[in-house]
């Protein structure tokens, strides 16, 4: 019985009192009297809690990330992000596709749904620049080795090498692309790239020319073929090995179909980076010296009384 009183439930009379005379307060340890507050608590799914504030916070936070508008594509914010990389990341993606592997998709081990920019900007400016200055510098040469080449300042080959390395960086990949997109529709499975990710795939396979067209100024033909051929190989491996898991999942002969123009397209442009070896000029005219021609007028006729 002396248990069963212990559990039973006993009134105080004190705190009924205090409760009584005062209803919007609480008592505590010590008999203080302290303002009853109601505090609400957050429990995530983890079984932890959080006070009103900091749900209240997360609230806000998510309202301004709701409300902050996208910039417009005419804005310079909207491609600022396509030129946020360091130096480590445009690094990186260099030595990738410098060394191309199976298996190693440069998409999804470099670019990592980060495209950029940068590095094709600056990647095709650089090639378009050294193929202007080795073509000066190829005829200067040969004009030291053959007096009878003649040589003078082409210019004009900068403008020829930007246009024709960045119409290929830019409207190659949009025909690819636009093509990958046509197939997507007829292929449900077919994934295809972004136009920014194809645009940033090109760029960077051509870096591996800038290098291959400084060693060709050494007049030496085949180890510029050579040179030219492995350079070739290397680029257009990156972009067979990274357009592979794309149109694999497209019939085998609209595969084989498009990594074929994929590989021969690269290689007009390689072809097209190579200097033409220089032709000694056509020595000048020499005028020779020719006896004048006298015109004889014909005899008078003879009459017939003589």
């Amino acid at each position: 019985m002396a248990a069963a009183d212990e559990l039973a439930f006993h009134e105080f009379e004190e705190a009924t009192n205090l409760l009584a005379q005062t209803p919007n307060e609480a008592t505590t340890r010590g008999d203080q009297l302290v303002p009853q507050r109601h505090v609400a608590v957050a429990m995530d799914s983890g079984g932890s809690y959080g006070a009103e504030d900091e749900v209240e916070e997360s609230d806000k936070t998510a309202l301004l990330q709701e409300e902050k508008q996208q910039p417009g594509f005419w804005t310079f914010g909207y491609y600022q992000s396509f030129f946020d990389v360091d130096t480590a990341q445009v690094l990186d993606r260099i030595k990738g596709s410098l060394l191309p592997r199976p298996g190693h998709n440069f998409v999804r081990h470099h670019l990592r749904n980060r495209p950029d920019l940068y590095g094709p900007f600056w990647i095709c400016a650089t090639l378009a620049f050294v193929l202007a200055v080795t073509g000066n510098l190829t005829l200067v040469l040969a004009q030291r080795r053959d007096p009878s080449i003649h040589y003078s300042p082409q210019f004009h080959k900068v403008t020829v090498a930007g246009t024709a390395i960045y119409c290929y960086a830019w409207l190659v990949p949009l025909a690819l692309w636009g093509f990958l997109q046509w197939r997507k529709g007829v292929r449900e499975r077919m994934g295809p790239y972004t136009f920014l990710e194809t645009v940033c795939v090109y760029g960077y396979s051509l870096f591996v020319f800038i290098p291959t067209v400084v060693l060709w100024l050494i007049p030496v033909p085949w180890l510029q073929w050579l040179s030219g051929a492995l350079a070739l190989a290397l680029s257009a491996a990156g972009l067979v090995f990274t357009l592979w898991p794309v149109v694999r999942e497209d019939s085998r002969l609209a595969a084989v179909l498009l990594l074929s123009v994929v590989v021969l397209l690269h290689a007009l442009l390689a072809t097209g980076c190579k200097p033409l070896p220089p032709e000694p000029a056509a020595p000048p005219h020499q005028a020779t010296s020719q006896p004048p021609t006298v015109l004889l007028s014909p005899p008078p006729p003879r009459s017939a009384a003589a």
